[in-house]
């Protein structure tokens, strides 16, 4: 089958502004990645084109871009999915850099605003208590792993926080992934710095900015609960229980 890409384009050392470069691709296979097809303009028909990827499993979460309007990971993001029909022989895709973060060239964003409100709300392990005396770790049952057990699945590919309306109106806002983030420690048993977290996210900037508009959910490649998370991390806050 054929594809026929439209690449959002940029490179600020030769353009003032953005443009799109329209280019098609024959012998496709309805189970190849959006990835493959952009590989294949790189490699086959324009070598300047310029993209982020690494592990290309859906791991890594490098390949986070806008496919068809809608954010998702080039590498997951089969193109028999892209289909209208299943008779179609031929896939319109249009390919642009996630929103809200500055574009450095063509799908690639500068992600250093995302990872310093990652960074702000201190996503690591926090215990001063001394070890058990039995030297064994400190344990926790299954039921209270269970509370943050699907906030431990991000990648930071940055697909929630770009596709959220509150972060395109204001950047300052910490997002989606960094509330993510917190709530995967703040209801951790064994982690003492829940308080410092949530006066975090109690600032202005902080959780209170969503507006419950379900795209970071829907976004998210791992298929994260992430409306539910921020609405746990709200509830932890008004009550003032973890």
């Amino acid at each position: 089958m054929q594809a026929n890409l439209r690449i959002r384009r940029y490179n600020p050392e030769s353009n003032q502004k953005p443009w799109w470069g329209e280019y098609s691709l024959n012998d496709v296979n309805p189970n190849d990645s959006v990835l493959d097809l952009l590989h294949r303009v790189k490699w086959e028909q324009d070598g300047t084109l310029t993209l982020r990827r690494s592990c290309a499993h859906g791991v890594c979460g490098s390949d986070a871009m806008r496919i068809n309007g809608a954010n998702a990971l080039a590498c997951k993001t089969l193109v028999a999915r892209l289909k209208r029909s299943e008779s179609d022989q031929s896939v319109k895709v249009q390919v642009e850099p996630i929103l809200g973060l500055p574009v450095l060239k063509d799908l690639i964003v500068d992600m250093e605003p995302f990872f310093d409100h990652y960074r702000s709300v201190m996503p690591y392990f926090m215990n001063d208590s001394a070890v058990p005396n039995d030297g064994r770790e400190r344990l926790q049952t299954q039921e209270d792993r269970a509370r943050f057990d699907d906030t431990t699945k991000c990648i930071l590919c940055a697909a929630c926080t770009t596709s959220c309306p509150s972060f395109w109106a204001n950047g300052k806002y910490v997002g989606p992934a960094a509330i993510v983030q917190a709530h995967r420690f703040i209801f951790d048993t064994r982690d003492e710095a829940a308080e410092e977290r949530l006066n975090i996210l109690n600032e202005q900037f902080g959780v209170w900015r969503c507006r419950t508009a379900f795209n970071c959910t829907n976004a998210c490649p791992r298929e994260i609960e992430v409306t539910k998370a921020i609405a746990e991390v709200k509830m932890a806050l008004t009550s003032g229980t973890v």
